[in-house]
């Protein structure tokens, strides 16, 4: 947790619709010994069960989501805009053709056995609760299968509680 501070949720500071849609993050987890992660712009912060949660989506071609099945926790990492560049480069390349974290230069840290990055600005540590795939059937507003599901390729949902936040 070099150069890293934990706070308590409550202490959190940032507008949660602009670090996640306008920021972007990072999904991070770890399947063996292989640290995977990928760009993430959709997703939320809130309460659920009793519990500071984060509401993650993945899709299931991205090779993220075997890490994050294969994983109890994963990491959400936010970064100052100058990352902007690698941000883009991990949300258009696939951990399957190439070791993107290695060519990112970005530097890999762990809290016990939950990768993150410690170029971070702010991390948010997460264990999964829930994960249910989206269904066609549930959509009230169909209007978004066409928008963004032309392919059928629906979104697992994920429900994980914070454990811990780690401020610069």
């Amino acid at each position: 947790m070099e150069n890293f501070k934990e706070i308590t949720a409550v202490q959190l500071q940032g507008n949660p619709f602009y670090m996640i849609g306008q920021d972007w993050m990072l999904i991070t987890a770890q399947k063996e010994d292989k640290v995977n992660t990928m760009t993430a712009a959709w997703g939320g912060l809130g309460i659920m069960w009793g519990k500071n949660v984060a509401f993650t989506v993945i899709r299931p071609q991205r090779y993220t989501k075997e890490f994050i099945d294969s994983a109890d926790t994963f990491s959400l990492s936010f970064y100052d805009e100058g990352f902007r560049k690698i941000l883009s480069y991990f949300g258009s390349v696939s951990g399957r053709d190439e070791d993107k974290v290695l060519k990112s230069g970005l530097t890999v840290a762990h809290d016990n056995d939950t990768p993150y990055f410690k170029e971070a600005k702010t991390v948010l540590l997460c264990k999964k609760l829930f994960a249910q795939p989206y269904m066609e059937k549930s959509f009230i507003d169909t209007a978004i299968l066409g928008a963004c599901y032309p392919d059928k390729d629906y979104h697992t949902l994920y429900i994980s509680e914070i454990t811990k936040i780690l401020v610069k």
